[in-house]
């Protein structure tokens, strides 16, 4: 079996799903500023219908996420999702660290100069 490539598998898996979500946000703005412009729904009703499309679009591109990665996980050998959940476990970790990072630098900047730094 070719070896997957993770990166590239969940890139490909992200931008899909921004891509529908984006597609479905700009169809479903677009079909509540027709109503609304027709008089069949006052712009309160299209913003809270823009808002529910929306959700419900984005509910069914994760669904679909999922479905995709368990379809993929499903094909791989034991060492391969072994191997996967490694790396995930790895890449998650990163990102923690790089959050923590984040919030300390934020964290100092709001702090006194020390008296170190003013001699």
């Amino acid at each position: 079996m070719a070896e997957f490539d993770l990166m590239d598998g969940l890139r490909k898996m992200f931008l899909a799903g921004v891509g529908a979500v984006a597609t479905g946000a700009e169809k479903s703005q677009e079909v509540v500023e027709e109503l609304v412009k027709k008089g069949e729904l006052t712009v309160e009703q299209g913003k809270t219908l823009n808002e529910e499309l929306t959700h419900k679009v984005k509910e069914a591109v994760d669904d679909s996420a999922d479905k995709v990665l368990r379809a993929r996980l499903e094909s791989m050998t034991p060492e391969e999702r072994a191997a996967f959940a490694a790396k995930v476990a790895e890449m998650s970790a990163d990102i923690e660290a790089a959050s923590v990072k984040v919030e300390v630098e934020n964290a100092d900047e709001g702090a006194a100069p020390s008296e170190d730094a003013a001699e």
